[in-house]
């Protein structure tokens, strides 16, 4: 089983959308200033959504926790979440210090949206996976030396 392109890419936009919120929210709380919410949630749409699609990549070349009947084991899309958290928190906490020159408020920022993004990450996952648009389901069989394919999108 693969996940088609588009598939990353429209998964990448519906996360994006809602890690905006959340990182408009955190920020407008950190910072105590909507303007600089809404230019680092601005700023993210473009950073987090090529960082998304390239992790969206990266997690389909790894099997691991990946069954042959399209399931997708929860420890996966669990671990799928700390690693992208990382990845996310450090872009977070540069654009937020980019935008507001705070280094100490950029830290809280990246810290606090462990935990929020976290479970959000975690919930967008289970949601994805049972949308099955975009999935590429491979089942090789091999009979006298020929590979038979089976693919269905």
């Amino acid at each position: 089983m693969r996940d088609t392109n588009l598939r990353s890419i429209v998964k990448g936009v519906s996360w994006r959308f809602f890690g905006s919120i959340d990182t408009f929210l955190l920020s407008w709380f950190i910072f105590d200033n909507v303007k600089h919410a809404g230019s680092i949630a601005a700023m993210e749409l473009m950073t987090k959504i090529f960082l998304y699609f390239l992790h969206e990549r990266l997690w389909n070349v790894i099997k691991l926790g990946r069954y042959n009947e399209g399931k997708v084991a929860h420890w996966r899309s669990f671990v799928k979440g700390i690693s992208w958290r990382l990845v996310g928190s450090v872009d977070s906490t540069i654009l937020s210090w980019f935008v507001t020159g705070k280094w100490v408020g950029a830290f809280k920022l990246g810290f606090s949206e462990i935990i929020t993004k976290i479970i959000l990450f975690y919930f967008h996952e289970r949601i994805w996976v049972m949308i099955k648009w975009g999935r590429v389901y491979e089942a090789e069989k091999k009979e006298e030396g020929i590979v038979f394919s089976t693919k269905a999108s």
